[in-house]
């Protein structure tokens, strides 16, 4: 073989090349590497072709580490003021193949923070929400955005989508969603919401209906800080409202695990639902349910329908063991009907319920346990929490509590995001597959690849 340039120049240079533009998986390397020592017909000595090959394989190994691996995730935070500053950095670019963005709702409607999303990762799917609160790692934001990029070594992804037209079509959208999906390989599936315009029980429903409780389903309703005006949901340009989107997970080769837990205590009497429709609330005990409600709170009432997250109904079900959460989403003051984030089903019973700080900072806790057991007590890769607004309201100062006491549970080594949410939606029980909408409750996606 006779080299058209000399062979000094050269031969560092053909090491170089898979050193400075790493090829896309492993296996390439490994065919760039044995290239390397490819019988080159030239005069350079042992000792300068062994230096290249050291010096080059080292620089890939510390450069491409990654490729090693099984999944890395890298964060951002973007404000108004600052843009996108980088939290932490993994050289994902081309690589991500799926971005969150859990943000501001005002900040989500503008295309700009999405393009420079799409410049840097211009191989993902984007997908997120308006929130109540940006959760990263163990801080929570209120105006920004928040942005985790993830690449998966084997995983694969589907995204589809729905539009929400009215609060009757919840149930529908549920079905469709599930029958987009491939079935096949199938092990996990997210769901972001539209937060107000949406009967989360209903959606819930649907989507069970249609895999008839074989794949575990989390995720939760897109919030609006307290303001209960708009909610609006990503998925790869600006935020949308009444829009629905869920991701698939495909394959054998990730876990993942799930807890929703909440802390929040009962206290009355039981009240019988005896007018209901859905997730309209008409009647308790025969009386207009919002007049009852008001006396419950007191002074409390001049604010609703924020000031309803700081004392939700616990709905006992026939069909299952553990208590429900229901918040109120708005009050009908003509009729004197409440509006709640899902079904308060007639003939059901409900009590009020109040929380303090402890008890829900334990509440996170539980759940994080939870997460841990569903995935079998191994160290995640990724955690999406998932919380509600009314903790965040009771919890105030000590909102990010609840994140440090999670942090303990999972570990150092898990990347965590997420948002406050207007509903929450996850199994009740570890490795159960039959999903629920909740309030009120921290709920726990942990993600690992194997």
């Amino acid at each position: 073989m006779t080299l058209p340039i000399r062979d000094e120049i050269f031969y560092p240079i053909f090491c170089f090349y898979p050193s400075i533009f790493p090829p896309a998986n492993l296996n390439s390397h490994i065919i760039l590497f044995l290239a390397w020592n490819y019988n080159i017909k030239t005069n350079l000595s042992l000792y300068y072709k062994t230096f290249c090959h050291a010096f080059c394989f080292t620089l890939l190994i510390r450069k491409n580490l990654y490729l090693l691996e099984h999944m890395k995730t890298e964060q951002r935070i973007y404000s108004e003021g600052e843009g996108w500053v980088t939290k932490s950095d993994n050289s994902l670019g081309t690589l991500a193949q799926l971005v969150f963005l859990f943000g501001n709702r005002e900040l989500l409607k503008q295309q700009q923070p999405i393009d420079l999303i799409r410049e840097t990762y211009p191989n993902a799917e984007i997908v997120g929400c308006s929130t109540s609160g940006e959760i990263y790692q163990e801080e929570v934001y209120n105006q920004n955005i928040v942005c985790t990029a993830v690449w998966f070594e084997k995983t694969k992804i589907e995204i589809v989508k729905e539009v929400v037209h009215s609060m009757d079509d919840s149930f529908s959208v549920g079905e469709k969603l599930a029958s987009k999906l491939d079935k096949e390989h199938l092990v996990h599936i997210m769901v972001l919401s539209e937060g107000l315009n949406i009967n989360g029980s209903e959606l819930t429903k649907g989507i069970n209906k249609q895999l008839n409780d074989r794949i575990s389903i989390t995720g939760g309703l897109a919030g609006d800080q307290d303001q209960f005006s708009e909610t609006v949901i990503v998925h790869n340009q600006a935020g949308e409202k009444n829009l629905v989107v869920a991701i698939g997970f495909y394959g054998e080769n990730l876990r993942v695990g799930y807890g929703s837990m909440g802390g929040w205590d009962s206290f009355g009497v039981d009240r019988e639902v005896t007018k209901s429709k859905a997730n309209i609330l008409y009647e308790l005990d025969g009386q207009p349910a919002l007049e009852l409600y008001k006396r419950y709170l007191g002074a409390h009432a001049a604010n609703l329908p924020a000031s309803a997250l700081l004392f939700p109904l616990s709905l006992r079900l026939n069909n299952i063991e553990t208590p429900l959460v229901r918040t109120v989403l708005s009050v009908n003051e003509a009729d004197g009907s409440m509006v709640f984030a899902g079904d308060i089903p007639q003939g059901e019973y409900v009590r009020l319920m109040k929380a303090s700080s402890d008890r829900l900072i334990d509440g996170a806790n539980d759940a994080a346990e939870m997460s841990k057991i569903s995935l079998r007590d191994s160290d995640a890769d990724l955690a999406i929490l998932i919380s509600c607004v009314g903790r965040k309201l009771v919890l105030k100062q000590r909102v990010e509590e609840e994140l440090e006491i999670i942090r303990e549970v999972v570990g150092n080594k898990t990347a965590m995001t997420g948002f406050y949410s207007y509903g929450e939606i996850s199994p009740t029980k570890p490795f159960d597959q039959h999903c629920e909408l909740h309030n009120q409750t921290m709920t726990i996606t942990l993600f690992k690849e194997i």
